[in-house]
């Protein structure tokens, strides 16, 4: 927490930049999970297994699905067959330079 902001305010703030994250995953339907993964180390699949995590320990049960449908803004089958694409060669040696497994 930063000096100048109580806690209410950084719950707030940082709800606020929760919804931009999972809308900008949402306006970028281009930027594939392998990706995401090669380059920070986390992904929309991470983000809905938080989220589910986070509403467990609140005692509120989210099931990993509907995290999914939450962070995706649509069920995660119909996410996959409107916006997956096969991972390119070059997508899965970034994956595996960075984990060092498939």
């Amino acid at each position: 927490m930063t000096k100048n902001m109580d806690k209410a305010t950084q719950i707030a703030v940082e709800s606020e930049a929760f919804r931009r994250l999972v809308k900008h995953f949402r306006d970028n339907p281009e930027v594939q999970n392998i990706e995401l993964m090669a380059v920070s180390n986390f992904c929309r699949n991470c983000l809905s297994k938080w989220y589910a995590a986070a509403a467990e320990e609140r005692g509120v049960e989210v099931n990993y699905e509907e995290a999914r449908e939450i962070i995706y803004g649509m069920p995660y089958a119909v996410w996959k067959d409107k916006h997956q694409t096969e991972a390119t060669e070059e997508q899965k040696a970034a994956f595996i330079a960075k984990h060092g497994k498939k």
